[in-house]
């Protein structure tokens, strides 16, 4: 594919151009970034040493916390850099790769959402089952065919982008490549192009957050059979995952299902979803969860026992 581009690099005009909030910008990314760490680095960590959380749910929230590690790490450090920069620029290159890495587990985490909501539906709409039906086999291909989907749906996203001429101007109008704001500089009609990135990542938000909504509502219909303790715990789970449900795809619906048209709040929406989300969540499933507290607890007193033989 031959690519007729004059432009080798971009300039991101970044949430502000003011010296001073640009120092808020990087206290603020930096706080929530470090948060979105540790907190998501305690859960893999947790999962993958405590024997007590060898279930396929938390087979899945290990990989929605890696998901939303490397998520908010394929936007935060590269939004740090240019906060402490007067002239913030990328080249064509990174701008196509933070594109792909940016989509790529953005369209993971939505995948692995889907698989929780399976398990939950299989947990207590089938618990007789529930071990034959999600076996670590079983579990392990369905994360496989996530990592392959959304490796399609960014490369899709990628073609249709590099498909097109970029002669200039060359500013971007946000703090992160994105496709949207990123057509806007192409030298030809992209209206099509336009339309079917829409389609691809707003069909996917879309259609993902309706087939969620509609699997926790029959999940919360068969809690009526379940006794009271069995209600209580699973309504516990549930509500975890729907609020986290709500608070991701609430701002991506809004940003990629509308035509090719841009508000001023599109970038503060953006913060919430690049850095917001990927904090929330490790604190929605560990406040909510007593099974991985009860593990965060016995992992951290093995490590102060370890540090008191030493």
């Amino acid at each position: 594919m031959k690519l007729n581009n004059n432009v080798t690099e971009f300039i991101l005009l970044g949430l502000t151009q003011d010296p001073f909030r640009k120092k808020i910008v990087f206290v603020t990314f930096l706080l929530f970034y470090l948060g979105t760490l540790l907190g998501n680095l305690l859960i893999i960590t947790t999962i993958k040493t405590s024997r007590a959380l060898g279930s396929p749910m938390y087979f899945f929230l290990f990989y929605l916390s890696l998901s939303d590690t490397c998520f908010s790490t394929s936007i935060a450090p590269r939004t740090l850099v240019d906060a402490l920069s007067e002239k913030t620029t990328i080249s064509f290159s990174e701008c196509i790769i933070q594109v792909f890495t940016f989509h790529f587990f953005g369209c993971m985490e939505i995948l692995i959402l889907i698989l929780m909501a399976i398990d939950r539906y299989v947990a207590i709409c089938k618990p007789l089952h529930y071990m034959t039906i999600m076996s670590h086999r079983v579990c392990s291909v369905l994360v496989a065919v996530a990592w392959v989907g959304s490796c399609v749906h960014s490369s899709a996203q990628i073609f249709l982008a590099l498909r097109l001429p970029y002669c200039g101007p060359n500013v971007i109008d946000h703090y992160f490549c994105d496709l949207e704001p990123l057509l806007k500089l192409a030298c030809a009609d992209t209206y099509v192009t336009n339309l079917l990135l829409v389609s691809n990542s707003g069909a996917i938000c879309t259609v993902s957050f309706v087939v969620l909504m509609f699997s926790y509502v029959i999940i919360l219909h068969s809690l009526r059979n379940h006794s009271a303790e069995g209600r209580r715990k699973a309504l516990s789970t549930c509500i975890s995952h729907i609020t986290v449900v709500i608070l991701f795809f609430g701002p991506c619906i809004f940003i990629y299902t509308r035509p090719a048209t841009t508000f001023p709040m599109d970038k503060m929406i953006a913060v919430f979803y690049t850095i917001g989300t990927p904090l929330l969540n490790p604190l929605i499933y560990t406040l909510r969860n007593a099974e991985v507290k009860n593990a965060m607890r016995k992992l951290w007193s093995k490590k102060l026992v370890s540090d008191d033989v030493r």
